[in-house]
């Protein structure tokens, strides 16, 4: 096992996320020394480290006599894949790849379920997904009479309503000794480790599934788009990490949840949706990713061509739900799906941000993103840059979602029902201009019809007004085309 540091720097990911892995990968090796295995273990910092996975494996074979062949896990990042499959020539000897375990559908899998199909919408592969496993299934029909339950999880969080407490894990000697050297070795890195409360080890990480399972799950589904100020975390499970890294597998949590409802201590809705996120999103983009690489990344449908705003790394907007997403990422290395959908992924595909620079941010900034899950989840769904091979239309929205869905517009200084004049919201007059810039193209997506003719109502002074706003807005934060 090694720590390289072209693993650690091909992003410049977010000091939480070295901190979890390298620490994780540590406890590891010493579960498995103590279980009579073996370990070759190589620290970032030790003397004559080669710096990347396929050196230091050079190395081992040449110090090392008699190796016959290398075995190793197939990577979750295409780039990773491209240089294993040159390792058999390059070292002279049989190098085999075997399957990555970490998920319920094989790559092949979902290949054998893609091929010839049209459309390959998520939905479809996760009832195909759930007739396999038999998770949420009575007979050949789905539990409760329906596929999915979304029109029960989309309640606006009450006043009222107290988050639940979550799980922290404290760092121990290893953890201690990882953080201070991300902090030496990284220190121009995304991220604060003044608050690391990710747990390392499969038994600390099967404590915060059970915790969810047994605390949060019920409210789980109500409550799962809801999006609060200083609420980081909500009911979302912050499981993805631990899954993502291979400290809990996927089926047996699943079939956890199940369990809960079978008991009746979570209901119906909250338990499907919480399975279909593992069970349909997760192995979903995974194929797609596959599916559909290398190419995948480089497409653009909108031809989007702005910079990043310098926003997305300080926090420094007057944008209430950008500012909150932001900082939960910075302090948490984390923000929950709505958030990465609606908010940041929302602005971004409204101001037309070039998508390599959406999907290198996204990349940095979570503990859970390897491109795998993160191109997909960012490129189709957020931005739309696949031009609707993932989603079946642009997540496009105005301020009057996020009001709905959040109590941010209560403490910002736009107001989300103006579209122009003092105090309009970005999110507005962003929203209308991009509807009208792309209005040809997003003309041919059934899905948008009735957005299109409420576009075609607008009176036009309105809309040079609002596109005036967003090219003054845009350049003033930075967001302009790149050179």
């Amino acid at each position: 096992m090694a720590e390289v540091m072209s693993e650690a720097t091909y992003v410049r990911h977010h000091k939480q996320k070295l901190v979890l892995v390298f620490s994780a990968m540590r406890h590891f090796a010493e579960e498995l020394r103590e279980a009579g295995w073996q370990v070759r273990y190589v620290r970032l910092d030790d003397p004559g480290n080669e710096g990347s996975l396929k050196a230091q494996t050079a190395r081992t074979l040449d110090e090392i006599d008699g190796i016959e062949r290398v075995i190793v896990t197939r990577p979750g990042e295409w780039r990773l894949l491209s240089d294993m499959e040159e390792w058999e020539g390059h070292f002279g000897c049989p190098v085999e790849l075997r399957e990555d375990t970490r998920f319920i559908a094989s790559i092949r899998d979902f290949a054998d379920w893609a091929e010839g199909r049209k459309s390959l919408r998520m939905e479809y592969f996760y009832r195909d997904m759930r007739r396999r496993t038999g998770l949420l299934m009575e007979g050949d029909k789905p539990a409760g009479g329906a596929w999915n339950f979304d029109q029960d999880n989309r309640r606006s969080l009450p006043a009222s309503k107290d988050t639940p407490h979550r799980r922290d894990f404290r760092p121990d000697k290893i953890t201690r000794e990882v953080i201070d050297m991300v902090e030496t070795r990284f220190p121009d890195h995304f991220g604060t480790l003044r608050a690391f409360r990710w747990g390392v080890t499969r038994s600390e990480a099967e404590a915060a599934r059970d915790h969810f399972i047994n605390d949060i799950l019920p409210n789980f589904g109500d409550f799962q788009d809801a999006m609060a100020r200083q609420e980081a975390f909500l009911w979302h499970s912050l499981l993805s990490a631990y899954l993502n890294l291979g400290l809990l597998d996927p089926l047996d949590v699943c079939r956890r949840a199940e369990t809960a409802w079978k008991r009746g201590h979570a209901p119906l809705n909250a338990v499907e949706g919480f399975i279909r996120q593992i069970l349909g999103w997760r192995e979903y983009v995974r194929g797609l990713y596959w599916w559909r690489m290398p190419g995948y990344r480089e497409t653009n449908h909108f031809g989007a061509d702005r910079a990043l705003p310098d926003f997305y790394w300080t926090g420094e907007t007057d944008m209430a739900c950008l500012r909150e997403a932001v900082l939960h990422s910075r302090d948490h290395a984390y923000s929950h799906h709505i958030q990465r959908l609606m908010v940041t992924g929302n602005f971004a595909l409204l101001a037309g941000i070039h998508p390599g620079e959406v999907n290198e941010w996204y990349m940095i900034v979570y503990a859970d993103a390897y491109e795998w899950v993160e191109l997909p989840n960012t490129h189709g769904m957020a931005i739309f840059a696949d031009g609707g091979l993932m989603a079946s239309k642009p997540y496009a929205a105005s301020a009057n979602y996020i009001n709905k869905m959040s109590d941010f517009c209560s403490s910002c200084v736009y107001s989300p029902t103006r579209r122009t004049g003092e105090r309009a919201c970005p999110f507005n007059y962003l929203y209308w201009t991009f509807l009208d810039t792309h209005r040809e193209r997003l003309k041919e997506n059934g899905r948008m019809g009735l957005v299109m003719k409420n576009l075609e109502k607008k009176d036009e002074g309105e809309l040079a007004e609002m596109r005036r706003l967003s090219d003054d807005f845009l350049a003033g934060i930075g967001a302009v085309p790149r050179g």
